[in-house]
């Protein structure tokens, strides 16, 4: 039998899987981590986010349940309010890191709302498997840390940071960095709930104290207590910078793309 010379041929470079999962294909990998979300989200018209953080280990019955009860109510009040805007795009949308315990309660809590909500999940070795309230057409599956927090970031403009451990605590202090050294060429409204705990985990005084912080840091977020504080919060803050603005917004935010070239 002739063998035919196309069978002696390698396969094309993007699709040799071989290739693609070695080391000299990782900027491909990390590149494809960018586009393929950007075209969900172009699709799906999200124009920015209210990302919600928090530890994947509080459930509905734990000692700190009703931190699950809050999320999980808090992202239903602002996924009514965002759906009644006027607008022709999705705006606010509730975003999680797409795990259990807080991450499932704020895609829960939208979904009771009947609006759409995103979940950038990654793969680690215990706790983190999707749950199963995203929106299916905003569900991402990431590999690099750093790549899902450039989507937690370019998208957001407001953090809500719930009690959570190394997790919580690295996407807020990233996120704090960012702001303080206005990296971000945006507003954005940061709220830490649960203020016994947050006061009790990080003692900012201190940091001003020894002179590792300013003073005026301290004015980058504020607390709250309940769903009705939080959202009022929230929603005071987000009219002020992006629905109704009291100074003019840099040029990419006066666009209305699917998604705003904001940039940082």
């Amino acid at each position: 039998m002739i063998k035919s010379p196309l069978s002696d041929r390698s396969p094309l470079a993007y699709k040799n899987e071989a290739f693609l999962e070695s080391a000299d294909a990782r900027p491909i990998r990390i590149l494809s981590e960018y586009l393929e979300p950007l075209s969900h989200l172009k699709r799906e018209k999200i124009r920015d986010t209210i990302v919600f953080f928090g530890s994947a280990r509080i459930n509905e019955r734990g000692p700190m349940a009703r931190y699950y009860e809050d999320a999980r109510t808090l992202a239903r009040m602002l996924t009514e309010w965002s759906d009644g805007l006027e607008n022709s795009t999705c705006r606010f949308v509730i975003c999680t890191g797409g795990g259990p315990g807080i991450m499932e309660a704020g895609n829960r809590g939208a979904q009771d709302a009947g609006g759409k909500t995103i979940g950038l999940n990654i793969g680690l070795p215990f706790e983190q498997l999707p749950n199963p309230y995203i929106t299916p057409e905003l569900s991402f599956e990431f590999h690099y840390f750093f790549m899902r927090k450039f989507w937690f970031a370019y998208l957001a403009k407001a953090l809500v940071v719930f009690p959570g451990g190394f997790g919580t605590l690295d996407e807020l202090a990233e996120t704090l960095t960012l702001v303080q050294t206005q990296k971000l060429q945006k507003k954005i409204v940061i709220l830490l709930y649960g203020t016994s705990f947050w006061k009790e985990v990080l003692n900012f005084d201190a940091l001003i104290k020894y002179g590792t912080i300013s003073a005026s840091d301290l004015n980058l977020f504020t607390y709250a207590d309940d769903p009705e504080t939080a959202f009022n919060v929230l929603r005071e803050g987000l009219t002020d910078l992006y629905l109704k603005p009291k100074e003019p917004l840099p040029e990419q935010e006066q666009k209305t793309p699917a998604i705003a070239k904001s940039r940082f």
